[in-house]
């Protein structure tokens, strides 16, 4: 079982930067993929980002340039640097990770002001 917290969400302001973070309660070095989903109001969940355990980083066309992803096999924890951030980019933000199966977190708010 791996449970994972998120943190980093608030509110900024059109073309702010947020970094959000995702510790897992046990080691991720056997995840195969950790990563970012999001879900805005009214919407299905869509794919962000994603990490393998080889370091390799996936985008959704919709932020790249703008998000970067990172892990830390160490620390058990996946980053999503956010920049140039859009009101379209408001969503609840889900860290997930393969293990054996999918694991997800609560959540995070990120809301984008204009």
């Amino acid at each position: 079982q791996v449970q994972l917290v998120e943190s980093g969400g608030g509110l900024v302001q059109a073309g702010g930067s947020l970094r959000l973070s995702c510790v897992a309660s046990t080691s991720i070095d056997s995840a195969n993929f950790m990563g970012w989903f999001r879900q805005a109001p009214g919407k299905q969940r869509e794919f962000v980002a994603t990490s393998s355990r080889g370091g390799s980083a996936n985008y959704a066309d919709s932020v790249k340039g703008r998000f970067t992803i990172s892990r830390d096999n160490a620390k058990n924890t996946v980053n999503l640097q956010m920049n140039s951030l859009k009101p379209d980019d408001t969503a609840v933000y889900f860290c997930f990770a393969d293990q054996v199966r999918r694991y997800w977190g609560q959540g995070t708010q990120v809301t984008v002001s204009s």
